[in-house]
Order: structure tokens, then sequence, then C-alpha cells
């Protein structure tokens, strides 16, 4: 869904100076619960809309410009990443259609399984193979976020997860994902002007 603004269904909401968001999957809090505070935002540039834009490992490479899209169905990796990794012969033939939130359709040239690594949590993924240019290399989507079991939160710029030694977490790259945005506002505004 898309809002802007403070207003969601007639009611108006505004900012709280203290935000706490637990994230429990039983009655008690317990200490290995996932909470947001306040001060997981130290060290932001706030106010601030950005995505959740990170790096990854996928099999012995480090991936940059990785957006963690809660609205994606499917994780999605550019073609030219697999080229650029030699990986192009392992995608497994499977043309499927996929439909963006403006209902434009879009080819896929097959799937991969790929195995990805974040701070010591090691699992396979399947990934949509698509050719052409998305901006980002990979796109993770609920798939990713629930087979990891991670916990994202677009304010505080995180995702959190529970391991055996405790609560780990992975901080986003604020200054990638402003690039990026910087980069998409451009190319629109030049599509404009060619129109």
């Amino acid at each position: 869904m898309i809002f802007e603004g403070n207003e969601i269904n007639a009611v108006t909401f505004s900012p709280a100076k203290k935000i706490k968001v637990s994230i429990t999957h039983s009655k008690r809090l317990r200490e290995d619960d996932i909470t947001f505070t306040e001060e997981d935002a130290d060290g932001l540039l706030l106010p601030h809309n950005d995505e959740l834009v990170i790096s990854l490992n996928v099999l012995d490479f480090k991936i940059k410009r990785v957006l963690v899209d809660v609205g994606s169905s499917t994780n999605i990796i550019q073609w030219r990443v697999l080229e650029q990794a030699k990986l192009t012969g392992s995608i497994i033939s499977a043309t499927k259609l996929l439909a963006g939130f403006n209902l434009a359709i879009v080819t896929t040239r097959g799937e991969i399984l790929l195995l990805t690594n974040d701070e010591g949590v090691m699992k396979i993924a399947l990934f949509e193979v698509l050719d052409g240019d998305m901006g980002y290399n990979i796109i993770l989507g609920r798939p990713w976020l629930h087979e990891m079991k991670f916990v994202p939160s677009t304010y505080h710029q995180l995702l959190k997860f529970l391991t055996p030694e405790g609560i780990k977490q992975i901080r986003a790259d604020q200054p990638a994902a402003r690039e990026m945005n910087v980069i998409l506002v451009s190319s629109s505004k030049g599509k404009e002007h060619a129109a």
C-alpha cells in the first residue's frame, strides 16, 4: 500500500517521540524477543523515507545495492550480476510473468538457487532472474525474509533476527539508499523530458 500525509482511513496520526516495536511469538516478553527502540535510530539521517538497502553475501560474492522489499512476493536477481559471477549456466529454465505495482508485466529469464549468508545465517534462496535494469542488483522479498526469519524496520534501517547466540542485526546502507533515490529520480526526469 502507498500512503502519503498523516491520515489513513480518516484517522489522523502524529509521530511519537519514543517508538518501541516488539515482535514476539509467545505470550510473555523475554530477553530474546526482537524489539526496536529509538536508540536503534541513532546515527541515522532523520527524518527519512529511505528504503532498506543492504549488502548481501551470495556464494563467495558480496553484492551491494540489495533492496529489502516486504511488498515483493518473490526474490529477484539481475542477469548481469549472474553474468559477472559466471553463474548463468546454473539458471533453471522457467519463464514466469511478474507484475509490478503499476501492473506492468515483466518476463523472467529463469530462476536460480543461491546460497545467501548474512551474519552467519546461511540459507538457499530461490531467485527469479530478470534481464534489464531495475536499479538494484537484487530485490529480496517476503520469501527470503520469512525463510531467514528476519524482522525489518525501515524507520530504524535495520534487519533483526534471532540466532542461537542471541539477537543479531544488519544495518542498512542509508547513503546507498539515498544515492539510488537520486539515480531513480534523475532517470525518471530524463524520461519525462524525452517524451
